[in-house]
């Protein structure tokens, strides 16, 4: 690999001679820009504004712009002169633990290469160092005109430094979070975390980038001369209206794209859908309760209450008389003295029952009479 710069460690008295290498590349196409009429390059040149004249690169020098526009020629020699011990030196400055870096501040990442046999014992003290503490370097170097903030960690057996945002690089998070109060249940917590194990782990080294793959796939087909085929479209997942429902499809469906059984629904999903309210979007069949029947519970209001009463006063001697036919049907077959009987409860059965409505009709006739009392105390 080629070294981009070349420089030494500096850890405490020790010096340690390194080069430093890109530890990353990037794999993406890239297009040029053309005419779209014939196909020619679209080029980029640099002009003198002055002169109105493409220049060199040898012409070309730094200059910084002041707030009105004025234009302050900075030369090599200016910079070279600045007080900077980090020029040539990648210079350690803190261990830390590596918990105490945040992801935001990571940049670009270089591989630390020895330089040379005399720098492999401190090169390899240095290495081992961080491995038994378990803890990060903190180091400040100077790349491309500008001194940085980088971090040193073990990767197998080389030393690898990650270049660092300067903390007021980075910016807040303000206005990010949502402004508005959400609660989150706990079943809804539980089907995340059941969705996290579902999907588990992942080995990196299978994962790679399937738009570069069909870019090259496309700008094949067309250098062939071939119409590139159309990627299928991916299915609409259509509004979701309940985050419980989508939780529980995600897990279905990641337990399936593994080849394992989903588990079928519990009983307890009812729960969730009277919590989650009407917008849940699942329907559950149930059977209603079985409503009683008008007639078992008439409506009884002013002087039909007698009336019923007097029905229930009958339909007892009905009963007695239903129990005294079915024991006349039974003796009949064995002797006269059971007929004569029978006809004798019959008898006394429908005695009872003009006792019973003659009872009956005094008491439905007391209603009226109690009404027209009142009218005249009233008048």
């Amino acid at each position: 690999m080629r070294s981009i710069w070349n420089g030494a460690i500096s850890f405490g008295l020790v010096s340690i001679p390194i080069k430093l290498v890109n530890a990353t590349e990037s794999h993406s196409i890239s297009f040029r820009q053309i005419h779209t009429e014939d196909g020619g390059r679209i080029r980029y040149r640099k002009v003198c504004e002055l002169e109105e004249r493409e220049v060199s690169s040898a012409e070309i020098g730094k200059g910084y712009e002041d707030a009105d526009g004025t234009i302050i020629p900075i030369t090599d020699e200016d910079l070279s002169h600045l007080p900077l011990p980090t020029a040539k030196t990648i210079e350690i400055v803190a261990f830390v633990p590596a918990e105490r870096i945040d992801p935001l501040q990571m940049d670009a990442a270089y591989y630390l290469q020895a330089g040379g046999a005399p720098a492999a014992k401190p090169y390899t003290l240095l290495r081992e160092a961080l491995k038994r503490s378990h803890k990060v370097a903190i180091a400040k170097y100077a790349l491309r005109g500008r001194e940085r903030l980088g971090m040193l960690r073990v990767v197998g057996d080389a030393i690898a430094m990650h270049g660092l945002l300067w903390p007021d690089e980075v910016r807040a998070p303000e206005g990010v979070a949502p402004d508005t109060s959400v609660t989150v249940r706990d079943k809804e917590l539980d089907l995340a975390d059941a969705l996290m194990d579902t999907l588990g782990e992942v080995d990196l080294d299978d994962l790679h980038d399937e738009y570069r793959e069909a870019v090259e796939e496309v700008v094949a087909a067309k250098a062939a001369g071939e119409t590139p085929r159309e990627a299928p479209s991916a299915p609409s997942s259509g509004k979701v209206l309940d985050l419980m429902a989508a939780l529980e499809k995600s897990v279905r469906a990641a337990k399936e794209s593994r080849g394992e059984e989903p588990e079928p629904a519990a009983d307890s999903d009812s729960e969730a859908d009277s919590e989650s309210g009407p917008a849940s979007g699942r329907a559950k069949v149930s059977r209603l309760p079985q409503r009683k029947s008008a007639r078992s519970a008439p409506k009884q209001t002013g002087g039909k209450k007698s009336t019923s009463t007097a029905k229930k006063t009958t339909a007892a001697p009905r009963k007695s008389t239903q129990a005294a036919k079915k024991s006349t049907t039974a003796k009949s077959a064995t002797a006269a003295k059971s007929t004569s009987s029978a006809k004798s409860t019959t008898k006394k059965t429908a005695a009872k029952k003009t006792t019973a409505t003659a009872t009956a009709t005094p008491t439905a006739k007391k209603t009226p009479a109690k009404k027209t009392a009142a009218r005249k105390r009233t008048a």
